[in-house]
């Protein structure tokens, strides 16, 4: 469908709670000088009681879909590995890019995404039941991007809509990109950037405004999520946001231009879904950036690094993070004279896919183990550069799906489940208790 299918007065709303945010059209913006840890109350919402994140609850349960939303016993089903969505470049130069799949070995790649000429799709994220991937769409003519949702076959591929109206002023060079479904599949969580576009030098362009949104797969119910820019136009570029497997915070890229404090570079942060416990997580010094992504049991983020200067340059590195920006470790050699580009966990947390181009060579699909041993190249894609990649969900197989107990076997159980753990209360196990535009 096209359009936003939100009411005008749903519409009116959204533009009124806008006024602030960033979008980078080209390259580089502005950005803010926070050291790793908590932000000013006044940067995150004004409505936002505190700045402090949750405390850590019981993770949960490692490779278990469901789990970290509640799921216990029967209805927590083992995750299986699905496809690999990724970006690829259909000619040499690089102007137009679709979406791929490839199989969990890097074998049968598909085309999914038809754009048209000299436009990108880019940034793929799959739902969780792993029929869908979202997308954003950039247009050759404007440079900016639309979300959009495709089948995993190819079909139905349709643009979600977005947010603006045409001709009112904080909806001017209206851009919205890295859509990323909640774990539950009942949100997206996007960038989107909008307002006047100034000149920054150094052959960057910055527009007003960047921050992080929510809305329904279909366009609907949209709320601002950060407030990062409200009072800084051109600070910054706020991108890339990933969801945790509990779905109470987002990870996201927080990217500064020349005129940024610091200059030129880049951090990832954390924030509730309400808007609250703003983190910085990675130092300045390490240009982290791109899409992170959560371990299944939500104690790792990975993410990629990238040095100063040119994109796609060698020398970067694919680390992990604890969420409270604790024990920082890198995963590939460093130095390193090769480009890595982002990171994806498979479902099950036992492997690892990214991109990487050896010095001198174009961008590939590599796995490795949670530990970084075990590198593996997938592809070998001639020259399609393929990077970005996320690992979607496989349907479980009727041998490995949960059945329902038989009449004996209900019989049988029925006196111990009568019987309430004297610990239930406080057992973190418990039902009760459970946690339930780069060119890289």
């Amino acid at each position: 469908m096209t359009g936003t299918g939100q009411s005008a007065t749903t519409r009116a709303r959204t533009r009124a709670s806008a006024g602030a945010g960033l979008l980078l059209l080209g390259t580089l913006l502005t950005g803010c000088g926070a050291e790793p840890g908590e932000i000013p109350l006044s940067e995150i919402r004004p409505e936002s009681p505190t700045a402090t994140p949750e405390p850590t609850t019981a993770s949960p349960t490692p490779g278990v879909v469901g789990a970290a939303a509640g799921a216990t016993g029967a209805a927590a089903v083992a995750a299986h590995n699905g496809l690999i969505a990724s970006r690829a470049f259909l000619d040499p130069g690089r102007t137009t890019s679709a979406i791929v799949t490839v199989g969990p070995d890097g074998s049968g790649e598909h085309q999914v995404t038809q754009p048209p000429a000299r436009t990108r799709d880019d940034r793929p994220d799959w739902s969780p039941d792993g029929s869908t991937i979202t997308f954003d769409r950039t247009d050759p003519q404007t440079g900016t991007a639309r979300l959009w949702t495709v089948s995993a076959s190819g079909e139905g591929e349709h643009q979600i809509g977005q947010l603006c109206e045409n001709g009112t002023a904080d909806c001017s060079n209206e851009d919205e990109r890295a859509p990323a479904y909640s774990p539950d599949g009942t949100q997206l969580a996007f960038s989107r950037s909008w307002g006047a576009v100034n000149p920054a030098g150094n052959n960057t362009t910055q527009i007003q405004y960047s921050d992080l949104y929510l809305m329904a797969p279909d366009g609907t119910n949209v709320q601002r999520l950060t407030f990062l820019t409200n009072d800084k136009p051109y600070s910054g570029e706020v991108g890339n946001p990933s969801w945790s497997p509990d779905g109470k915070r987002l990870a996201f890229e927080y990217r500064t231009g020349a005129s940024g404090q610091p200059a030129n570079s880049r951090a990832v942060y954390v924030v509730n879904t309400d808007g609250t416990g703003l983190r910085q997580l990675t130092p300045w010094e390490l240009h982290a950036g791109d899409r992170a992504s959560w371990s299944p049991d939500g104690s790792q983020i990975l993410f990629t690094t990238y040095p100063a200067g040119p994109e796609n340059a060698p020398g970067g590195g694919i680390y992990t993070v604890h969420p409270d920006g604790s024990a920082i470790a890198a995963l590939t050699p460093a130095p390193s004279d090769a480009y890595y580009g982002a990171a994806s966990y498979a479902p099950d947390g036992r492997s690892i896919v990214f991109a990487q181009a050896p010095a001198g060579a174009t961008a590939d699909l590599y796995s490795m183990k949670p530990d970084g041993t075990g590198v593996a190249r997938l592809t070998n894609s001639t020259g399609k550069w393929l990077s970005r990649p996320k690992w979607g969900t496989a349907a479980p197989s009727a041998s490995t799906a949960p059945t329902a107990p038989t009449q004996a076997q209900a019989q049988a159980q029925a006196p111990a489940q009568a019987q309430p753990s004297v610990n239930a209360q406080t057992d973190p196990l418990a039902p009760d208790g459970q946690e339930g535009e780069d060119g890289n």
